[in-house]
């Protein structure tokens, strides 16, 4: 059986709530036992929409992560845990940001020094910091242009 898409789904919603709305009228309108039947005939009808709804619906792509589900579960905003979840990943990013300069820092550092003790080295460290300056450059291009900006 293929799975069923998003909008049939969406209409067997609907196929419920019209169910719920006529077992709501027939009770309503409630007038002894020939309208017992009635009621009997939409129950059924409801649980077995019921059931193809779930059936069907379980075939779907869950593209929620449980976590967010347990989170609504436990009757919290999810709006927050989006929040939260945003939060901890910039915080996440600035200290990776920070540990990125300190290796920078320290490599620049590490090639004066170097050029210092060693100055016959000086070609060679400074072929090795241009070419790490030019990864460098395309790493941030390139994060850059994921973040849909530009980096001019």
């Amino acid at each position: 059986m293929a799975p069923k898409s998003i909008d049939a789904i969406d209409e067997q919603i609907k196929d419920v709530i019209q169910d719920l709305f006529q077992i709501q009228v027939a009770t309503h309108n409630y007038a002894g036992p020939q309208t017992q039947q009635e009621l009997v005939r939409l129950v059924v009808q409801l649980a077995g929409s019921l059931a193809t709804l779930s059936n069907d619906a379980s075939a779907l792509p869950n593209q929620i992560p449980p976590e967010i589900v347990d989170y609504v579960d436990s009757g919290r905003n999810p709006d927050i845990y989006t929040r939260e979840f945003v939060e901890l990943v910039q915080k996440g990013n600035q200290y990776l940001k920070g540990r990125s300069e300190a290796f920078t820092g320290f490599r620049d550092a590490l090639a004066e020094e170097m050029v210092k003790a060693w100055p016959e080295m000086k070609n060679d460290v400074s072929s090795i910091l241009q070419a790490g300056r030019t990864e460098q450059n395309k790493e941030e291009n390139a994060t850059s242009q994921t973040n849909g900006t530009s980096s001019s």
